[in-house]
């Protein structure tokens, strides 16, 4: 079961990345306009501010499209060095199945079993 997680929203529209932390959910927004390069220090940022543990107890969840090729593939690099270098779980999901980006659509994701563990065959706008 999920229970503590960052979940990485960045595809090139309405880019977001959540963090959920002993029952706590926090959101980032990014703007229209926001580079590329924003995602990782935005990422440290909610960790270290939110002191959270990346231990074999929390995932990441990343949005594997359809969405634009660079940003799709940029929160994928992400999600996996993460992964790879915490030993933590990686789940993908489909843009689609997800709708607006709140808690309560993300734990239904979760319940319904829309989350692919061992990634991710990314789909890209053409």
């Amino acid at each position: 079961m999920i229970k503590d997680f960052l979940i990485i929203n960045f595809i090139g529209s309405e880019n977001k990345i959540g963090l959920k932390v002993n029952n706590n959910f926090y959101i980032h927004d990014f703007d229209q306009n926001t580079d590329k390069d924003q995602l990782i220090p935005s990422i440290l940022n909610m960790i270290k501010k939110y002191k959270v543990n990346l231990g074999k107890n929390f995932s990441i969840m990343v949005n594997s499209g359809p969405g634009s090729f660079s940003s799709t593939r940029i929160s994928l690099a992400v999600a996996k060095g993460i992964k790879i270098s915490k030993k933590i779980n990686l789940f993908g999901y489909k843009n689609k199945d997800l709708g607006h980006f709140n808690l309560a659509n993300i734990e239904l994701l979760i319940k319904k079993k829309l989350v692919q563990k061992n990634l991710i065959k990314p789909i890209y706008l053409s």
